[in-house]
């Protein structure tokens, strides 16, 4: 081979194939979807000095309502809820007292725990088989008038 030859396909070599191995590019877009235009300057320096506003906002600790709305109104609730609780010690704490007690203390505080979650586990059933056996009915009830209107239609089918 002439050496322009092999010079043009080295050439070629780095310019398309091995630019395309290092960086591959990828598929081309749907024919239906529609490209956006290219954002202005101004543009683009409205939404950089956004974004590092909220993210110089996201390194404070509390970062107001302003940004986050929804979370202030979930606190609320649980602050409100936390309140009437503190009365009552909870399931960790009950454990933790009767844990340094020894074992005589502990198994009954296992026992309370064992028992509550039992009823909670019995009602929880209780209520799933009663809504069960309400939706049963309700499918017998819509059968059974389904079927009285069959036979209706077919009784004045059988009139004429």
């Amino acid at each position: 081979m002439k050496l322009k030859v092999v010079c043009r396909k080295v050439y070629d070599y780095v310019r398309y194939d091995l630019k395309e191995i290092a960086f591959p590019s990828s598929l081309p877009d749907p024919p239906h979807i529609k490209k956006r235009r290219k954002l202005t300057w101004n543009e683009r320096f409205l939404i950089l000095k956004e974004a590092s506003r909220l993210y110089a906002a996201s390194w404070v600790r509390d970062i107001g309502p302003e940004l986050r709305p929804n979370d202030y109104k979930k606190h609320e609730e649980h602050e409100a809820k936390k309140e009437v609780k503190e009365n009552e010690p909870s399931v960790l704490e009950d454990l933790a007292v009767a844990a340094r007690g020894g074992m005589e203390t502990l198994r009954p505080a296992l026992q309370r725990i064992y028992m509550t979650r039992a009823s909670a586990y019995r009602d929880a059933l209780k209520s799933f088989i009663q809504g069960y056996q309400e939706g049963v009915q309700q499918v017998m009830e819509k059968k059974e008038d389904s079927k009285i209107t069959s036979d209706e239609a077919d009784n004045s089918k059988k009139a004429t």
